[in-house]
């Protein structure tokens, strides 16, 4: 029996990942419900969606990185640390 390893990065790049992949999935699913707002389901297209989700991930994921030490911040003075 073989065992596969799945090699990780190391601990250190969770600071970009994290919101890598935020970004990523919030974006996606953002830029489709509005896409299909705008559009409607008869008129969807898979290229303009896909364009839509393109440059709206290209402001979310560096707006992340500059926000996340800052929401951490502000999410430390209102919740407690837990114990």
């Amino acid at each position: 029996m073989s065992s596969t390893t799945i090699k990780k990065l190391p601990a250190r790049f969770n600071g970009i990942v994290m919101p890598l992949l935020l970004s990523i999935f919030m974006t996606c699913i953002v830029s489709c419900i509005s896409t299909l707002k705008s559009l409607g389901f008869e008129h969807f297209q898979f290229m303009l969606w896909l364009s839509a989700w393109g440059l709206s991930w290209l402001i979310a994921f560096p707006s992340l990185l500059l926000a996340l030490p800052i929401v951490k911040k502000i999410t430390a003075l209102l919740v407690t640390q837990a114990t």
